[in-house]
């Protein structure tokens, strides 16, 4: 078998698994749909390539309007990937993250982080909670639960997380083997998280349509009513998402 069909084959076995967790993946819709019906915001959360799950969801075409993507050049793997690895070890800078932003206690904090390990994420999650937001944990609970905390805590982020969506990869996130090769390669963290944080938005979609209201949905800017469309979400969310 070619590795690219048993690379799509063991990321439909972990989406298939990942999709059994039904009443966590029906409670983080709700909590979307929560937020947005109170006037709230959806603030995603991630270091190194886990910011590109906010990059994902935040002014996504038919995504929620009211998501933010919380993008500090710091945990950024540009310039250096190497930088974006030690913050994402140090504690005690994300509070001061919080007190740039316009945050507020009907809002909700999505933590991607796959090994829930590092302590930016748990630093958010315990920092999102005093501000009164509900967390969501996104991480591989086989992953989090094969390693140790690089926290003070020693807590892992599905310890301090209101609810926890599980990925559910395997330890070290690749998942193909080898025998000529010596490290195990092919990471399927983030086409299995991408496609549950959209399925999510999606279902959050339903049912703020289930209960009577017309959901602010992004439209394409590459089709013609697309900018007259979003005018009025980039006036409503001003401020409050940072990207507009």
């Amino acid at each position: 078998m070619k590795k690219i069909n048993e690379y799509i084959e063991v990321v439909e076995a972990q989406l298939h698994t990942a999709l059994q967790q039904d009443a966590i993946i029906d409670a983080c819709a709700s909590q979307f749909a929560k937020t947005i019906v109170d006037g709230g915001v959806i603030h995603v959360f991630g270091c190194g390539h886990s910011q590109m799950f906010g990059e994902e969801l935040c002014f996504r075409t038919g995504g929620l309007v009211p998501i933010n993507a919380i993008k500090i050049p710091q945990f950024n793997i540009y310039p250096k990937a190497r930088l974006s690895q030690l913050m994402e070890r140090t504690e005690g800078f994300v509070g001061g993250v919080l007190d740039s932003m316009n945050i507020s206690e009907a809002d909700t904090m999505v933590i991607v982080s796959v090994s829930g390990r590092n302590a930016a994420g748990i630093d958010m999650a315990i920092e999102a909670k005093k501000r009164g937001m509900f967390v969501i944990g996104v991480t591989s609970l086989a992953y989090a639960n094969g390693v140790t905390s690089r926290h003070s805590s020693s807590k892992m982020l599905h310890d301090v997380s209101d609810l926890t969506l599980d990925l559910c990869g395997v330890k070290g996130d690749a998942a193909l083997q080898d025998a000529r090769v010596s490290e195990a390669f092919g990471s399927t963290s983030t086409v299995v998280g991408m496609s549950l944080l959209n399925g999510i938005v999606a279902e959050c979609i339903v049912k703020l349509a289930d209960a009577g209201m017309d959901p602010p949905i992004w439209v394409s800017g590459n089709v013609d009513r697309g900018d007259e469309a979003n005018q009025k979400y980039m006036k409503a969310y001003k401020g409050k998402i940072d990207i507009i």
